[in-house]
């Protein structure tokens, strides 16, 4: 029988609040997952409110005893002693928000602030105090915002940094985050585009390294998993900053580039017979099934098939209003519902496939693995389709994927969410084992929230809106780098920073503010205008000459039919009274330059909206 443990060590417990004895300085404090544990407050803990970036530290330690009343969700941080069978005592707590049923980052414009900061910080570290050159561009940035030597530029990288000060630019209406968005799609443009005449498709480089002035193109991925090949998730993230550009500016010559790029999908990536997409061509016939492929011949996988939707389709669809979008992302949405659930075999989806979609097990570092996140993007986004085309099979999985993924996927105990897990238990385990560790990375969490989120405002189920709840709380508790700026890449389980290799950096191969802007704006979009009833200010800046009809889409994201509306709308500060509010879009006025557009959205209730929209 195994020995009781039997030294200390220090951990976080995140739960209601069940009792406090004030006397006996003991508080029982209830896990999501039923277990009770009982923390001692005699050591003198220090407490705090949680805080968004840029904000002064918030204490608390003088207000314990009247803050903890029962159901008060909270944040513990302590020592486990093995006395008398086990002894929990706090030194630090978190409450997230004055009152018990009070949590900070629902205030309307928690989410607007955390963005602003992040763009702040990027626009900083890339480009300083001076103008916004992208020669200066660095994929790399150090925890402080500091440059590294290198001097690679992905394009990716820049996509998503331009992804992300579009978006900052949608929510704050600020013009120095739209110009580097602006600028940063125009670099894309001019040194990582490829117009082939002949195919009549674009095509984007991996990026390009810079030396002395001189600049040499890399055709093909550098990354280990895609070296010397063109992977479809590169092309695909190459669109989503110049995408969400197009959202506010409705640049025509970003729409023939998005347009070229799916006519490259469609000529080369998509298998005809047997559906989906490639996940990797060959640099030289521009084929799948190519030997140097190696491992990733005629192979399909997730990012592939569904990561179209987040990245680009849904904004070019929000954008535009253009049927063959819609269609395409039916498409998408179709064959995920189809092919990715394997609940026979386990509680995650499978991710990767041969090209008949037989199961590919054997991958790579993937093997028969399940990346907790893909499992919840995947509900956020069927979430999202099924606003626009709605389909029992897009409800059915996302609801269930939400109700499996807690128990698999998520710490019940520390709250947060893990990254990489064995798809399926060994006889004798009780829980998935971690494939490498059990850190949790930032991009993870932003996929619980939004999935959480949608399916707590659309399907309205309060186990839904608790899930929400309590990865915000300990994204917003553990993730804020409250002393350098940005966010973490990665924490420890109990929400310690992890500052190790290249998960110490805030730019990176996979971070360039994209993530954690993508969370800003959507759980700011979700938090008002779906579940808490706000209104939301959102920002816009075209050429009315360039839209066709002189017509602006302003819808903030796929939402259900009726659930929002235009309330007002100022046209370079004056109220204009030209736009459809049902409808979310704007007539812009005949003008000889660009306009400023500041549109006020409103929630509808439920019974407020047509009866066929209910």
């Amino acid at each position: 029988m195994a020995e009781p443990v039997a030294f200390s060590f220090s951990d976080t417990i995140a739960g209601s609040v069940e009792h406090f004895d004030s006397e006996a300085r003991l508080l029982s404090l209830r896990t999501v997952d039923g277990r009770t544990f009982a923390v001692s407050l005699a050591g003198d803990p220090s407490a705090e409110l949680v805080r968004n970036l840029d904000e002064p530290y918030i204490d608390a330690s003088g207000h314990i005893d009247e803050m903890l009343s029962p159901g008060r969700l909270l944040i513990t941080y302590g020592i486990h002693y093995p006395d008398g069978g086990g002894r929990f005592e706090a030194k630090r707590l978190v409450f997230l928000g004055r009152g018990a049923e009070d949590f900070r980052f629902e205030e309307g414009g928690w989410w607007v602030k955390q963005i602003e900061s992040l763009a702040a910080f990027y626009r900083k570290a890339q480009f300083g105090d001076g103008p916004v050159d992208f020669t200066e561009y660095r994929t790399e940035i150090r925890l402080g915002g500091d440059k590294t030597a290198s001097h690679v530029q992905e394009t990716d990288t820049i996509s998503r940094l331009v992804y992300g000060m579009a978006s900052a630019y949608l929510l704050t209406g600020k013009d120095e985050y739209l110009e580097v968005a602006e600028r940063g799609t125009e670099y894309l443009r001019r040194h990582m585009r490829v117009v082939d005449g002949e195919e009549d498709v674009v095509y984007w480089y991996h990026g390009i390294s810079i030396d002395k002035g001189s600049e040499r193109k890399l055709f093909t991925s550098e990354f280990s998993d895609d070296y010397d090949a063109i992977p479809m998730y590169e092309q695909i993230y190459a669109l989503a900053g110049p995408v969400q550009t197009y959202r506010v500016t409705g640049d025509p010559r970003i729409k023939q580039d998005a347009d070229a790029t799916i006519r490259l999908f469609d000529k080369f990536f998509l298998d005809r017979e047997q559906g989906g997409y490639y996940s990797h061509i060959d640099p030289i016939l521009f084929s799948a099934d190519h030997e140097s492929l190696g491992e990733n011949r005629e192979r399909k996988n997730w990012n592939s098939v569904g990561d179209h939707a987040p990245a680009y389709l849904i904004n070019l669809y929000l954008a535009t209003g253009d049927r063959k979008y819609a269609d395409f992302l039916e498409y998408t949405f179709d064959t995920i519902a189809d092919r990715f659930p394997d609940y026979k075999n386990s509680p995650f989806v499978q991710e990767r496939f041969h090209r008949d979609w037989s199961h590919d097990t054997e991958h790579g570092w993937q093997q028969d693995r399940a990346v907790v996140g893909h499992n919840l993007k995947i509900a956020w986004n069927l979430m999202r389709m099924n606003s626009l085309r709605s389909k029992d099979a897009y409800t059915d999985l996302a609801a269930k994927i939400g109700r499996l993924m807690p128990e698999v996927g998520s710490d019940r105990q520390r709250g947060g969410w893990y990254d990489v897990v064995e798809r399926r238990r060994a006889d004798g385990e009780e829980i998935h084992r971690f494939a490498w560790h059990d850190r949790k990375a930032w991009w993870q969490q932003e996929q619980a929230i939004l999935a959480y989120l949608i399916l707590a405002g659309t399907v309205g189920d309060e186990e839904f809106r608790r899930e929400a709840r309590q990865a915000e709380a300990f994204y917003n508790t553990f993730f804020l780098d409250h002393d350098e700026g940005a966010v973490y890449f990665n924490v420890l389980a109990s929400g310690t920073p992890y500052l190790l290799g290249t998960e110490r950096l805030k730019g990176s191969h996979s971070m360039s503010m994209y993530h954690s802007a993508e969370l800003c704006y959507l759980a700011a979009v979700y938090n008002n205008l779906l579940v808490n009833g706000r209104d939301m200010d959102f920002h816009f800046k075209p050429d009315p000459s360039a839209l066709p009809d002189r017509v602006l889409r302003v819808a903030p994201d796929l939402l259900p039919a009726g659930s929002v509306r235009i309330s007002s709308v100022e046209i370079d500060g004056q109220v204009h009274e030209d736009f459809d509010a049902a409808g979310l879009t704007v007539r812009l006025p005949e003008a000889q330059e660009r306009v400023r557009v500041k549109v006020r959205m409103s929630p509808v209730a439920p019974a407020e909206r047509p009866a066929e929209q209910r």
